[in-house]
């Protein structure tokens, strides 16, 4: 019996790795940091851009810590499927920021995106804290930077704008209100 959890264990946590890997490395291809980019106007509080690959790590770590003891811990098979979907529909919301963003280049409706994926990451807290108060708090993490990387969003979107799909490489001048 116990070496049949301990590989039901193994299975759940290789599950959880690959699937935020699979979100990792598609928000990672749709990422361009390139001319575009660059030639936006930031706060001058931005994060270096290095900082983001360690910070997406850890709260993926996390994420699928969390996922997992949650999973383990769930009462029962309907608790299972809820946090299947939630974390299915966190998924979803967090690799389609990458691409309105960096590929469409409207950094406008990926701020509008992240107040869906706030609400996911919020749900997940919930859900998964009602099963395991330290599941939820390892979720923390992923809520506060998004929360940061939200009022970063707003900040670029309120010193580049208006915005199309194509903007010219040089560095756009702000406009004085």
């Amino acid at each position: 019996m116990m070496d049949s959890l301990a590989a039901d264990r193994w299975t759940l946590v290789i599950a959880a790795t690959a699937i935020v890997g699979l979100v990792a490395v598609l928000g990672g291809v749709a990422t361009e940091i390139g001319e575009w980019y660059e030639g936006l106007n930031f706060p001058p509080w931005r994060p270096p851009n290095w900082l983001f690959g360690p910070a997406w790590t850890l709260i993926f770590l996390l994420t699928a810590t969390s996922g997992v003891l949650a999973w383990e811990q769930a009462p029962d098979d309907a608790a299972r499927i809820r946090l299947f979907i939630l974390f299915a529909i966190n998924a979803v919301l967090n690799v389609a920021w990458s691409p309105l963003f960096f590929k469409l280049r409207r950094p406008d409706w990926a701020l509008a995106e992240l107040v869906l994926l706030w609400l996911s990451i919020l749900s997940l807290v919930i859900a998964v804290g009602a099963i395991s108060s330290f599941a939820g708090a390892l979720l923390a993490p992923y809520l506060a930077w998004v929360s940061f990387a939200g009022f970063l969003n707003w900040r670029m979107v309120a010193l580049n704008k208006p915005f199309a799909t194509y903007w010219p490489n040089s560095k756009r001048r702000v406009e004085s209100a």
